[in-house]
Order: C-alpha cells, then sequence, then structure tokens
C-alpha cells in the first residue's frame, strides 16, 4: 500500500524532528521534507508534491496560513494540517479561510497527529475538539470585530500579506526589499496600500494588526507596541 508522503513545515527544529521521528514509527507515513518556515515550505511543496503538509502557523518569513494558500494555489492536490500553539478564533477562522482541512492544536497527542493525516488525505475534516466548539460558535455572518479583520484580509494580495508580516516582524523597507527580491521603492508602495487598504497609518498599528489577525504571534514585536 503507497505510504502517505508528509512535509513537515516547522520553524522549531527540535519539534520538526519529534513530528518526524513519530511519523517514522508508523510505516502508513514517510516524511518527505522539512521547512523551516513558510516560504521554504511552498518551494519544497512544489518540488515534492507530498500529499499532506503539517503546518505550523507562526513561521517566519511566511506565517503557515499564507503559505497554505500559495501551496494549494500552486499544487491543490495537496492537503494541509494546520498545528498551531493557539485555537482563539482568528486563528481558526483565517486557517479554515486559507483552505486547511485540519486544525490541531499542539498539545495534540500523537495518535490523534497520526489520525488526523489519515482522516484528511481520505478527504475528511479533523479538528481537535476545542477547536470544534469554536468552529461551531463562528458565525461569518456576524459583524463582530473578528469579522471585520477577515473581510480586510481578503482584501490584501499575496505579496500584500508578505509584507504586512515582514514589516510586523521589524523588517525595515531595505530589509523586506532584500528578502522578497524587490526594489525599495515598490517596499514603499505595497506599506501604503497596506495602510490604505487597512485604513491604519503607522508602523505600531499594522503590527497590533498583524497580532489581532493571527498572522503573527503576540511575542514576536512586543517592544514595538
Amino acid at each position: 500500500m503507497k505510504r502517505i508522503t508528509v512535509l513537515l513545515a516547522e520553524d522549531h527544529m527540535i519539534v520538526r524532528e519529534g513530528f518526524r521521528k513519530m511519523l517514522e514509527l508508523d510505516t502508513d507515513f514517510e516524511v518527505v521534507g522539512e521547512a523551516k518556515d513558510g516560504r521554504q515550505a511552498v518551494t519544497l511543496v512544489k518540488k515534492y508534491r507530498p500529499d499532506v503538509v503539517l503546518m505550523d502557523i507562526a513561521m517566519p518569513l511566511l506565517n503557515g496560513l499564507e503559505a497554505t494558500r500559495q501551496i494549494l494555489k500552486a499544487v491543490p492536490c495537496t492537503k494541509i494540517l494546520i498545528l498551531s500553539a493557539h485555537n482563539d478564533d482568528a486563528y481558526v477562522h483565517n486557517a479554515t479561510e486559507a483552505g486547511a482541512m485540519g486544525f490541531l492544536i499542539k498539545q495534540t497527542s500523537s495518535h490523534e497527529v497520526c489520525r488526523a493525516i489519515r482522516e484528511i488525505q481520505n478527504g475528511k475534516t479533523f479538528f481537535s475538539p476545542s477547536v470544534s466548539v469554536r468552529l461551531n460558535r463562528l458565525n461569518p455572518q456576524s459583524p463582530d470585530h473578528k469579522g471585520r479583520l477577515n473581510k480586510k484580509i481578503a482584501g490584501l494580495t499575496s505579496r500584500e500579506m508578505e509584507v504586512l508580516q515582514l514589516i510586523a516582524e521589524g523588517g525595515s523597507n531595505k530589509q523586506i526589499a532584500s528578502e522578497l527580491g524587490i526594489g525599495i521603492k515598490t517596499v514603499e508602495k505595497h506599506r501604503q496600500h497596506l495602510m490604505q487598504k487597512l485604513d491604519i497609518h503607522d508602523t505600531a498599528g499594522l503590527t497590533r494588526y498583524a497580532i489581532g489577525a493571527g498572522i503573527i504571534e503576540s511575542s514576536v514585536q512586543l517592544t514595538i507596541l
């Protein structure tokens, strides 16, 4: 029987190693690659075309949510299973909106992780119990704060999402330009478009927005707040 190929996307090496060893104990799985950030995950998925990506949300350079969107656009047959330390509404809603078929909190047992991978490979969804409760509560028609956040996020391009994350991580225009391989003036234009679309007019505000929307963790940029 063909094994389920899995790619691990997690910025902490010790966590990746733990998942690799766990999955290698089960003959149903084959780990075909490891990514330390979202951008590398996109590149490796295009190369290896795994059945499932076990994806962390909070990763540098490109977060797991935007990586999920880019992966599913490039390789639609790959399925995404989100693994996160956070399960608040913004994270859960944004993950499902991005196209993830499952969402597990990091306290999940190894047995449940393996079960989740099998389920989503078979075309089913799989969520941690606490996440399922939140999903049942979420009403996409509700005009609450989280709903407004998600609506604004939907209006951002993939490149704007990348720039927003790098701004929130403290990158200067020069650093962002170097990281993305674009000109400084192009970065400045993206920054202006972000401020216009989000109706936010300073870097601290963009950072708070990114944290509230689940794009980065609050621990990333405490100094600017």
